[in-house]
Order: structure tokens, then C-alpha cells, then sequence
């Protein structure tokens, strides 16, 4: 109700009839009513405020924003619920105020605010009317925010592939010059006409060519763990892919001197997995380890299950990471290894995603970091018929 109203009904009282009164006072109520169910049914929070931060009247819209009770929100300041933000510098514009705000409770909203000064409507032509309040219009933008994170993380996992793809390229070219040189090495080797020193160089060729396949399959699956592409699922033992990938990883590990302890679950439930997928994951999370640590340490293995998956997780006792950190390790380059490139945690969050599973990421500085991966049980999982071009696994 607009205050001049009012203002013009207190000048003519003495002047009205008991059931005129009666009558406008009633339009007064009805109109107010009318209103205030109109503001009840908006998605946008509405608060109107007097001229001297209190609050004249809240919806509930606004109330679920900052988790308010509408009686208590009507009690206090309009200067409480926008923490950190000065109120008095706020209006002191005397104008229109566009701003963006984040309330932290009852939850993570991202709110545009928008607050317009109210003036009483006098009769001279002239007179612009004293200010009587605020209008404030929150509307949640949580969503499109999220929406417009998700694009440019969608952005950035693409940079990532066509780095990854280049990457590749560039060092496939100089394993497979080496493989070749080695080969030369190999023919000339063989006609040495001292055998026992022909046969120490060959086994050190050997060696050699072996680390050329490890770094080229590296490669090879770091470039298809990247690259957007369907798991190949088998039904698998975990404990099985644990152990060959630490067959696999093992030289560097010993070669930290970092010690491994295997708290394996016996008789695990089987999981219908792309083996090469998680073993490139293990890979990915024991060597994170492993770096974390330095050169020395003690790196945990444990599997188990529940009722709906099986778990394993990695349990290092490394430095940790601050916990303002914690939230970020999943996103594309961020590191907080000095020569890191901050894709092995984006690569392990999008294998075990495509597999339906979860990751958990825990860490305390000072004391260590623990990675748990929670995977889908293959009886959990319901294959329909094929169609005409495909099939598909559903979680249920």
C-alpha cells in the first residue's frame, strides 16, 4: 500500500464517517493481502525495508535464501542478512543498486540483489517525496552459474584433449627413433667377437627397449583416458588389477624407496570394469603418491565392499594439501607439485565418472592424503537387450 495513502487518511480522520473509515481501512487490508499473496508465489526473494534498515516485510521466497523464520526476519536489521557488505554505503547512492552476493547458509547460493529506494508520492508537482524504504529483489543464479562452470570446465577438458593428442604425437615420434637405433645397436652387438660382453650389452638393450614400451603404453593410455571414449568393461577381480599395476609401477616405487602395504580383501565381489582404464587410474593415484612423498614413505592399499560397491582406497603419509585446496584438485592444470601438470586427478574423476563410480579425496597437512574409489558391484548392474546399433549399461 502505497504510504501517501496512508499519510492522506490520518489528514481527513477527523473528517470521515466511522464507516468510511471502516470501508477504506478494509480496501487497505484487502489490497495488502492481494499483494502479499502475489509475493508469496514469486520464485524471487522480496524484502521491503524502512529507511532505516528494518524490515517491513519479507517472503518466503527470501526467507528460504538465508534460512530465516518470517516472524524473526520481520524483528530484525536488513543490514544482518547481506554479511560483509557495508549497508550504510549500500543505499547511501540514493539510487537504483545492482549487486551479486554468497550466502553460504542453509546453502551455497550465488544471489543477485537488487535495491531500489521507495518515496512517498506527495501532491506537489514538484516534489520528487521523501524516502520512506527500500524495495530489495534477490534472484538465484546458483544454477546459471553452475551451468557456466560446467561450460568452461567443458572448455577446458577440450584444451586438454588437443594438448594431450599433441603430446602424444611429439613424443611418440622420438620412442619409436630410439626403438630403431636400438635395433641397429642390437645387429652390431651380436657380432662382437667377445660373447660374454655381447651378451651384458644386450641385456642392458633389453632393459632399455622394455622402458621404451612402458613409456610409449603411458602414453597410450594417458592419450585414451583423456580422449572421450566408452569403458570396454569386463567382469574383473580388483585385487587382480591392483597387483599388476603395481608390477607394472613398481620400479618407481622402489626407486623412491617408498614402502607399500596391501590390506586386500579376500573373495571381493566382482566388478564389470575396463581393466585398462583402472589399472591407468592406479597408475595415476600411486604416483601421485609416490611424488607427494619424496623419497621416502608409506603408501596404503585397502579394498573392501558394502552392500553397493567396492571400494579401494590410497592411503599415503605424505604432507597433505591445505584444506582451501581440497575443492580444487579435480579441476584441469591446478597442482600443487612444482613440475605437476595437473591432469592425473582430472583423468582418475573421469574414468571412474564413465564407470558410475565415485571419488573421494581426503587430506590433512602434515599428517597425509587418502584417495577412495567407490565402484559400482557387477551385480548391481542391469544389461538390457541390445538395439539396432548398440547396447548400453545401466545403473540401477
Amino acid at each position: 500500500m502505497n504510504p501517501g495513502i496512508i499519510d492522506r487518511l490520518i489528514d481527513r480522520l477527523d473528517k470521515l464517517e466511522p464507516e468510511a473509515i471502516q470501508r477504506i481501512v478494509l480496501q487497505i487490508v484487502q489490497e495488502k493481502g492481494f499483494l502479499e499473496k502475489v509475493f508469496e508465489v514469486l520464485r524471487e526473494g522480496i524484502i521491503v525495508t524502512g529507511a532505516r534498515d528494518s524490515v517491513h516485510y519479507i517472503n518466503q521466497a527470501a526467507c528460504d535464501f538465508f534460512g530465516l523464520d518470517p516472524k524473526e526476519a520481520i524483528r530484525g536489521k536488513v543490514s544482518a542478512l547481506f554479511p560483509g557488505i557495508d549497508w550504510s554505503e549500500v543505499t547511501g547512492t540514493g539510487g537504483v543498486v545492482n549487486r551479486d552476493l554468497v550466502v553460504r547458509y542453509p546453502e551455497l547460493r550465488y544471489l543477485n540483489f537488487y535495491i531500489a529506494p521507495l518515496a512517498s508520492q506527495n501532491d506537489g508537482p514538484s516534489d520528487d517525496g521523501q524516502l520512506v524504504g527500500y524495495v530489495i529483489i534477490l534472484r538465484d543464479n546458483t544454477s546459471t552459474r553452475e551451468r557456466q562452470m560446467k561450460e568452461i570446465e567443458s572448455e577446458k577438458i577440450e584444451a586438454v584433449k588437443s594438448l594431450a593428442a599433441g603430446v602424444a604425437h611429439e613424443i611418440g615420434n622420438p620412442l619409436n627413433s630410439l626403438n630403431i637405433h636400438l635395433q641397429v645397436v642390437e645387429r652390431k652387438v651380436k657380432k662382437q667377437v667377445d660373447p660374454a660382453l655381447a651378451t651384458e650389452l644386450l641385456e642392458s638393450l633389453e632393459i632399455a627397449r622394455n622402458e621404451i614400451k612402458r613409456l610409449d603404453f603411458i602414453v597410450e593410455k594417458f592419450l585414451n583416458a583423456v580422449r572421450p571414449s566408452r569403458p570396454n568393461p569386463q567382469t574383473t577381480d580388483l585385487n587382480d588389477l591392483i597387483n599388476e599395476a603395481l608390477t607394472f609401477i613398481g620400479p618407481e616405487v622402489a626407486d623412491r624407496r617408498i614402502a607399500v602395504t596391501l590390506d586386500l580383501q579376500d573373495e571381493l565381489p566382482l566388478l564389470h570394469v575396463d581393466q585398462d582404464q583402472l589399472k591407468q587410474v592406479f597408475y595415476n593415484l600411486i604416483r601421485n603418491s609416490c611424488q607427494a612423498m619424496g623419497s621416502s614413505g608409506e603408501l596404503t592399499i585397502r579394498t573392501g565392499c558394502n552392500d553397493e560397491n567396492v571400494f579401494i582406497t590410497f592411503a599415503d603419509n605424505g604432507p597433505g594439501i591445505p584444506p582451501d585446496q581440497v575443492s580444487r584438485v579435480f579441476e584441469p592444470y591446478y597442482t600443487t607439485k612444482k613440475t605437476g601438470s595437473g591432469l592425473g586427478l582430472l583423468i582418475v574423476h573421469r574414468i571412474i565418472h564413465d564407470h558410475g563410480g565415485e571419488v573421494e579425496f581426503k587430506s590433512r597437512e602434515g599428517i597425509g592424503t587418502e584417495v577412495s574409489i567407490f565402484l559400482p558391484r557387477a551385480e548391481r548392474l542391469m544389461r538390457f537387450l541390445p538395439t539396432k546399433s548398440d547396447s548400453k549399461v545401466i545403473d540401477v
